[in-house]
């Protein structure tokens, strides 16, 4: 992947990126689209760097990273396509709900891989349930637990091998890494507490990535993403601490294929990992998840230097 020196700033002006007194009130949060050429496929795309309120007041600050990977219905193009991945997650709280979060948010999107021409709720999906950064208050949720989907509730082996979901992020784990690593050199992020998380395609990439590059994130939480158990050995030989989520009633992520992987981390001897499993809630459980602040306050309570 090559990295560009390029970024569109989006919605805030700032009139100077030089370091701001100490004594003037705290920089405005900020988003920029940062432009790469895909490892992938040696096209050009975006990613959105969310970058946090006071982050231009002290020039010698590190922040905190979490690189964020969305699901399934949020893929795209990485040009045009890019504002889907708003809609769910920590930079919807963020951006969108204003929520004053003390990180450097990284959120990628993933390629579109043919699964606009196989998913209909890609192939349907509209542009009008993105929801928008308002000049004044926020915009209403939407409901939590309204997506579901009938799968065999007794299936006889874990559906996915290792790498998850197909057409997933794995294929793309170069890029992940080299946008992670040069937001850490290049955007004062804290090298000691970067953190990933991600939903239903993107809790089978945090799964993933974690096990391919344990040395690069201090904790990971995925959400309605099981992770394999030939995955384990590599997060438990980094002791990296993990709190997975799952839908009590989701019937497209269930609960059951969690088990096997937790267990291969017993076998291991490692107990530095949550399960939880919220109730009354479907595949959607990310709502309620990043709505909360218990996962982000767990997550920056973890460094690679502790």
């Amino acid at each position: 992947m090559k990295l560009l020196n390029t970024s569109i700033l989006l919605f805030t002006i700032i009139s100077c990126h030089a370091q701001i007194d100490d004594e003037l009130a705290p920089s405005e949060p900020e988003l920029q689209r940062i432009s790469y050429v895909s490892g992938l496929d040696g096209i050009e795309r975006d990613y959105f760097l969310y970058l946090p309120r006071g982050y231009y007041n002290d020039s010698a600050q590190k922040w905190p990273v979490v690189l964020h990977l969305h699901g399934n219905g949020e893929r795209g193009n990485g040009k045009e396509d890019l504002m889907w991945v708003t809609k769910h997650g920590p930079l919807m709280e963020a951006w969108i709900q204003k929520r004053d979060f003390p990180f450097i948010l990284i959120v990628p999107q993933l390629h579109m891989l043919g699964m606009d021409t196989i998913k209909d709720y890609i192939t349907t999906r509209d542009t009008s349930t993105i929801p928008k950064r308002l000049l004044k208050g926020v915009p209403e949720r939407t409901a939590i637990g309204n997506i579901s989907s009938y799968r065999d509730p007794k299936p006889s082996s874990l559906p996915y091998p290792k790498e998850g979901n197909i057409r997933g992020w794995y294929l793309v784990e170069n890029d992940l890494i080299e946008i992670v690593e040069d937001i850490q050199q290049n955007y004062r992020g804290d090298v000691n507490k970067t953190y990933l998380t991600g939903l239903s395609y993107g809790g089978f990439g945090t799964w993933y990535m974690a096990s391919s590059y344990p040395n690069t994130f201090a904790a990971i939480a995925p959400v309605c993403g099981w992770g394999h158990p030939d995955l384990m050995e590599n997060i438990v030989e980094q002791s990296l601490p993990i709190w997975c989520f799952a839908g009590e009633k989701d019937l497209i992520i269930q609960s059951q294929h969690f088990y096997p992987g937790f267990r291969k981390l017993n076998d291991l001897g490692f107990e530095n990992y949550n399960f939880t499993i919220v109730p009354e809630v479907g595949h959607d459980v990310w709502k309620p998840v990043y709505q909360g602040e218990e996962i982000y306050s767990w997550l920056i309570k973890h460094s690679l230097d502790d």
